[in-house]
């Protein structure tokens, strides 16, 4: 063996060696999260009774406002937005916890995959180069597909943290302080108390409204109980209610389930493509179209809106100036899978996705 080739094997052991560590950790991390997964449900769905307990006690408070004094009406209110927002809370970590599992589940698989990889290379004594991509791109070596994996990960953290910040977290904060102004009031004047109790119960059913759907959009609960097609059906149904584009959604071949990565996957493709599509093209009418064979499956999205320059969209995501996009192309990618972009300015736009299913 020459020195080339000694120092590619211990290299190459070093990787195995690090990837086996980091394999162990992650297993280990995502055993703890199940388990604290299934104790966060298990609270939540006592604090759901709990809370149905409470809902029923207020009606009948509401309806007999004159038989309680006004400090046992405070206790009973504070009592029950204490409930709402702990059950709240509890909720969002179940939510939290079920997206940190798949996305550990999803980094194992990825890990063991690469660990086979670079088994194979070890029984290889003088590998041939890699052939090229593309013209100007080499293949990806397993420590850059490690760093992609990361890079997305803490992109997808950075979002969500965003659209949390601009979403619940600002509306639990107006709650919080109309609270206070009912609370105020109560005692100075019960009248205007009762009506701005009003207004914040409408602001309370409001924000859980807008919580659910920004729970539905990060992880649909539905995705990993029924699956891919029940999922997408009550999706498009909501993307075609708040957005008024008529979309239609049509299944070809057996609606059967497919494996969980290429489910949550083709999911996120398509709720990237239809976001764009509100947000960007104009359009009045979508189709979705997928096809389901027995290797692959493939998904179209089309719409008759008023298209885009693909060369430019495609550099600007390439540059992961459009972040959705770049990361539907990486992931399609990593998965053997190919995209396709058919748009021209006023003509609309075609995008369609093909992964392999595996065997």
């Amino acid at each position: 063996m020459t020195t080339e080739a000694a120092t590619v094997e211990q290299t190459l052991a070093a990787i195995l060696a690090d990837l086996g560590s980091e394999l162990e950790r992650t297993q280990t991390e995502l055993k703890e999260t199940e388990l604290m997964g299934g104790q966060s449900r298990r609270e939540s769905e006592t604090l759901a009774r709990r809370d149905l307990q409470m809902s029923n006690r207020l009606r009948q408070v509401e309806a007999n406002l004159e038989d309680y004094s006004r400090e046992e009406l405070r206790e009973i209110y504070n009592a029950v937005r204490e409930l709402q927002m702990r059950l709240f809370l509890m909720r969002s970590q179940v939510e939290q916890l079920d997206h940190k599992r798949v996305t550990l589940d999803r980094y194992r698989q990825q890990a063991q995959k690469l660990m086979g990889a670079i088994q194979q290379l070890q029984a290889i004594t003088q590998p041939p180069p890699p052939p090229p991509t593309h013209p100007t791109e080499t293949a990806a070596t397993p420590q850059q597909t490690i760093i992609r994996i990361i890079d997305a990960q803490e992109k997808e953290r950075q979002i969500l943290a965003r659209q949390m910040h601009d979403g619940p977290a600002s509306s639990l904060s107006n709650l919080v302080l109309q609270a206070e102004v009912v609370e105020r009031l109560y005692s100075a004047d019960p009248a205007q108390a009762r009506t701005e109790l009003s207004v914040l119960k409408t602001a309370v059913t409001e924000t859980f409204k807008g919580t659910r759907d920004f729970i539905f959009n990060l992880r649909p609960m539905m995705l990993d109980d029924l699956g891919l097609f029940p999922t997408l059906r009550q999706f498009v149904q909501d993307f075609e209610s708040k957005s008024k584009i008529t979309t239609h959604l049509t299944i070809l071949g057996k609606d059967r389930r497919l494996p969980p990565h290429i489910e949550v996957i083709l999911f996120r493709a398509i709720q990237e493509l239809l976001n764009n599509v509100h947000r960007h093209a104009n359009a009045s009418h979508v189709q979705v179209s997928i096809d389901v064979a027995d290797d692959a499956v493939s998904v179209t999205v089309e719409d008759d809106g008023s298209g885009f320059d693909e060369t430019q969209i495609l550099r600007d995501a390439k540059e992961r100036k459009t972040l959705g996009i770049s990361s539907l192309l990486e992931r399609s990618e990593m998965l053997g899978g190919e995209i396709h972009f058919e748009s021209s300015l006023g003509r609309g736009t075609r995008v369609g996705v093909k992964l392999p299913i595996p065997v």
